[in-house]
């Protein structure tokens, strides 16, 4: 069986500059200063602060446990950002499961609901990394934990409702916050969020890959995809030059010719994360030059994402999925009798060998039947097109009771939202969100199809960055 990792940096939602979307109530002078009330809170300190028309815009570390079990066993300083508009607003959890953003900007729900956000850094991704790092206390419980110690030192300041959200392994981790600490949130808005609840089981990819866009974008991806293992000579060789001449190395993976086979694979995978149907017009014809070849697979893979630079601030994704998280196996028969390293796409490959990992096979399982039998309130987002939505979470059959929805954005990647839902269901979603966060205007409660962000979109506060491409996650 083979191992497919992909990843995508989290749908992070948060880059630009604060403009004419903000409002001035932070600043008035109308209630007291935030940044000195949240720094008398026990373990807070200021990194920075980045004033912004209408917002105040912290960067700070919070002291947390190392252990949530055992506080006795030391603390390290978990980084994240307050986007503060006013303690009258509801506030949005935002995570995206990897590095906290330092540049102000609103996630989806944040905007939708006008209100303030407060953004984690995951723990063991740097600098919110203990030191020195017992990495048997980088699990989903952990993590969840330091959510709900933030969220208990914040509510007294941020009274109004909270909703918990994020991307991908952001989206992941909303849900896992909600399962071991169902009453912190008054919802949850989940994008994109892989479920791998049985890891030896990933069929469900192979059925993703075989309907997936058109036949004949189909067949082309997989023909280029085997077109650069049957061209692998002289493209590694241009591979380790370009290594040799950026400091770039391969001693976790174990050579270039290793590295180069996990981007070829990721390929197609990473292909309909990242694009869209339209996009299959760019896919170079078989007899294409190497140099074209070349310049494709860096493109849609990144030759960086296997190098030991690319992997090393991953690593504790990459320890997560071998321990926890699960990732796919994805079959491919046309590229029969060309795979060199065929148990070489597996987690153990990415993670330095001396630390250790053991696989947990309960976990996701107790999510996946939290979820179904015991969530309220939660809305999840998918993409048609995107891969990762091949093993989404399922709600059960009492979800309407519960007020839980999953929706799918029609042809959509790894990027869908709301915003991109047919009318009706974006009416209903948007709505929820409103509802939940006690904001919903009386129009809204009355007929959904009023609903509406109660922000003005700005186009740098509310950009999506989508960083270079260094591999695949999601």
């Amino acid at each position: 069986m083979r191992k497919a990792f992909r990843w995508l940096l989290a749908l992070t939602v948060l880059a630009g500059t604060v403009g004419a979307g903000g409002t001035a109530t932070a600043a008035s002078g109308t209630e007291p200063d935030i940044k000195e009330r949240v720094l008398k809170i026990p373990g807070m300190k200021l990194v920075e602060e980045k004033p912004y028309e209408g917002y105040r815009y912290l960067v700070l570390t919070y002291d947390q446990p190392v252990d949530h079990r055992n506080p006795a066993k030391g603390t390290f300083q978990q980084r994240f950002t307050l986007l503060h508009k006013s303690t009258d607003r509801p506030t949005v959890f935002f995570t995206s499961g990897y590095n906290v953003n330092t540049s102000p900007g609103r996630s989806e729900p944040t905007r939708i609901v006008d209100g303030n956000q407060v953004s984690m850094e995951y723990r063991f991704f740097t600098p919110s990394r203990p030191s020195p790092a017992d990495w048997s206390k980088l699990d989903i419980y952990q993590a969840a934990s330091d959510q709900h110690r933030l969220y208990a030192a914040l509510k007294p300041l941020y009274g109004k409702n909270w909703l918990a959200t994020g991307g991908s392994k952001g989206g992941m981790t909303a849900t896992y916050y909600r399962r071991f600490y169902p009453n912190d949130m008054n919802g949850t808005v989940a994008y994109v969020a892989p479920n791998d609840v049985d890891n030896d089981d990933d069929s469900a990819y192979d059925r993703f890959f075989a309907n997936v866009g058109d036949q004949a974008c189909r067949n082309q991806l997989n023909s280029v995809q085997r077109q650069a293992l049957l061209r692998r000579g002289e493209i590694v060789t241009r591979y380790q030059k370009w290594a040799d001449e950026n400091d770039k190395t391969f001693k976790v993976i174990g050579n270039a010719d290793r590295a180069y086979e996990n981007v070829v694979l990721d390929l197609v995978y990473s292909f309909w994360q990242y694009h869209l149907q339209s996009d299959c017009a760019t896919v170079p014809a078989t007899n294409a030059s190497t140099d074209d070849l070349y310049k494709f697979i860096d493109t849609i893979s990144g030759f960086d994402g296997y190098t030991d630079q690319g992997m090393e601030r991953f690593t504790p994704y990459y320890y997560q999925a071998g321990t926890e998280l699960g990732a796919p196996t994805v079959k491919y028969p046309h590229l029969k009798g060309l795979l060199r390293y065929p148990d070489a796409v597996q987690p153990r490959a990415y993670v330095p060998r001396d630390i250790p990992m053991k696989f947990k096979r309960n976990a996701m399982a107790d999510i996946d039947r939290w979820v179904r039998e015991d969530s309220k309130r939660m809305l999840f987002v998918y993409g048609q097109n995107d891969p990762w939505s091949s093993e989404p979470f399922r709600l059960g059959r009492n979800a309407a009771a519960r007020d839980d929805y999953r929706f799918y954005a029609p042809g959509g990647n790894h990027g869908s939202n709301i915003s991109q839902l047919v009318a009706d269901e974006r009416a209903t979603a948007t709505a929820k969100v409103l509802q939940w966060a006690g904001v919903a205007p009386a129009a809204v409660a009355a007929d959904a199809s009023h609903a509406k962000p109660l922000a003005t979109y700005d186009a740098k506060l509310d950009k999506p960055v989508v960083e270079p491409r260094k591999g695949l996650r999601p």
